[in-house]
């Protein structure tokens, strides 16, 4: 792992303006590196990035240490940040780890009152649905004014709130996907910086993309544009500061424990190319897309340079036998098939096999069982350009050919099966699932000490009862899996996927077999919708964040405890 290659290195560089070492040593001889980045972007170097299909060799190598190597922060450690340590009832004391993909963290501000200010987000939550509710009863001309106006409510139980608000700021470890560092879109915020900040975490952070897009760069001339007046408040509100753009895109790890290696690894296996393919529309779509305007389609072009990456790290954690525990977040390709992402799984499980000490998964594998997530144009526009009246305005303008055509030919009414429940049977013809073979890769894989991932699902171990695959480290509803993702196409038919996931291996050799030890198996999995949904339709994030309790002990007897 890159610390380990330049610890040697790094042991002889110092912080010049601090005359502080890199790498500190603390009382047990262990040494953590105190921060690391490579080197970021200028302007100009990223303009040469989103122009020119062959780089030149010292942009070429600068650009893959930039989606090779990852950002490094222990300094929390060295400000005495400690683990919470929660002790759950009926498991003892434990790890507490919750994953989020924060959709690029536009609403940061939210997400950072959540993780550290509980009464101040519940007051939030309180006061912005009250202010929705006065707008909706004195505006008679039924005309949208605002954000807050847009939210569709409905009733939230405030006691779930604030049990999954407690779940969050109890934590250790954190992952998050779609972490934004200097976007127009965030505010140009380093997003993962202010977090480890805000919550006094370690943290890690791997380059997915540099987004190069003439519009994210502020270059786009929108030449196919007709009206002139129109051209020109695109152009405007494309505009970038160059002197804070950065534009990184990636994922994520916070840890009250300290960060001993991290690592990030791209796919060897890229089935979509974010620069060329998205340079202009695939042959495929142009007549799919043809009822769109031409400005539509700019709007959606996403061009990038990255891969779809994982992003690893070791962390010293003493409660565990072990006292190691290592982390993944990978973030699986959306635009490809299923049996491309089992691919770039089966990728993942390569770089752990040899791993004897427990390991978790947490991730996006985007199993929707297609080769792209349905999408509203509204919607993309936000994740794209971030929180504004005049994209929210472009979305509905142009929302009619893309919004509607493409999302009913791409994925018709077909909604009824898979979504709810990736892991389900196969069934060729009758009723296809080709998500399923990457769980059975999953749950058949062990380890070079022939442990397993935890695939039970038993009552008592699980947050609300219900059994079955993967419930204790995923929650289970009614039907299916609670969904983490959700959307409305614009003829009015919701989607509603889990796509992110957890799976922990612990000390099982079966990965169904209840008879075996839960010390440090998935208990309690939750997902926190209440949290993500509390201001109304206007969520956090696209995505429901997920969690799960890691127990240092061997739980004692939880169906007494549950029954008392």
């Amino acid at each position: 792992m890159y610390i380990l290659h330049s610890r040697r290195l790094l042991g002889h560089m110092a912080l010049m303006t601090l005359g502080l070492a890199l790498l500190v040593q603390d009382l047990r001889g262990q040494q953590y590196t105190r921060y690391l980045a490579p080197e970021m972007f200028t302007y100009e170097e990223l303009l040469l990035l989103s122009q020119d299909q062959e780089l030149k060799p010292d942009l070429a190598e600068k650009l893959k240490r930039m989606t090779t190597t990852p950002f490094l922060s222990n300094e929390a450690y060295y400000r005495g940040a400690r683990p919470h340590l929660p002790d759950i009832e009926g498991v003892g004391p434990s790890l507490r780890l919750v994953y989020w993909n924060i959709e690029r963290g536009i609403r940061l501000d939210e997400i950072k009152l959540l993780f550290t200010d509980k009464e101040g987000f519940l007051k939030e939550v309180k006061d912005s649905r009250a202010r929705a509710a006065e707008q909706k009863e004195t505006d008679s001309s039924g005309q949208t004014r605002d954000d807050e106006q847009q939210m569709v409510f409905e009733p939230i139980d405030m006691a779930e709130l604030a049990e999954q608000i407690d779940v969050f700021q109890s934590a250790d470890v954190i992952v998050l996907n779609e972490v934004d560092w200097g976007m127009k879109r965030s505010d140009y915020r380093a997003v993962i910086q202010e977090l480890g900040e805000a919550l006094n975490m370690n943290w890690a952070y791997g380059v997915e993309f540099v987004e190069i897009d003439p519009t994210m760069l502020g270059t786009d001339t929108f030449e196919s544009v007709e009206d002139e007046q129109e051209r020109q408040e695109l152009i405007e509100h494309t505009t970038v500061d160059q002197e804070r753009l950065r534009a990184l895109h990636g994922t994520a790890i916070l840890s009250k424990y300290p960060i001993r290696e991290a690592e990030l690894r791209p796919f060897e296996f890229q089935p979509y190319d974010w620069f060329s393919e998205e340079q202009g529309l695939r042959p495929g779509e142009k007549g799919i897309r043809a009822g769109a305007r031409v400005i539509g389609e700019e709007l959606h072009r996403e061009m990038r340079r990255g891969g779809r990456t994982t992003l690893l790290v070791q962390l010293d954690v003493p409660d565990l036998s072990d006292q190691r525990l290592t982390v993944l977040s990978p973030h699986l390709e959306n635009r490809t098939k299923p049996q491309n992402r089992r691919t770039q799984m089966d990728e993942v499980l390569r770089w752990v096999q040899e791993i004897t000490h427990p390991v978790v998964i947490a991730g996006d594998l985007n199993t929707t069982s297609g080769d792209s997530q349905a999408f509203k144009l509204e919607r993309e526009l936000y994740k794209k350009y971030g929180e504004t009246d005049f994209w929210v305005n472009k979305g509905i303008k142009y929302g009619t050919g893309v919004g509607v055509v493409y999302d009913v030919f791409k994925w018709g009414f077909n909604f009824t099966k898979n979504q709810s429940d990736p892991t389900s049977k196969h069934i060729p013809f009758f009723a296809p699932n080709h998500e399923e073979k990457l769980f059975t890769n999953l749950e058949d894989f062990r380890f070079a000490d022939g442990r397993a991932f935890d695939f039970r699902g038993d009552p008592q171990h699980t947050s609300n009862r219900v059994r079955g695959t993967l419930a204790n480290s995923n929650q289970r509803a009614g039907k299916g899996f609670a969904h983490t993702y959700e959307f409305v196409i614009t003829i009015g038919v919701v989607g509603k996927y889990k796509l992110d996931w957890i799976f922990v291996k612990s000390y099982l050799e079966h990965p169904r077999d209840e008879g075996e030890s839960y010390r440090f198996a998935p208990h309690f999995a939750r997902t926190l919708q209440s949290l993500n949904f509390a201001f109304g339709a206007h969520t956090l994030s696209d995505h429901n964040p997920i969690s799960v309790d890691l127990p240092f002990g061997e739980p004692g007897n939880l169906q007494e405890t549950k029954d008392n």
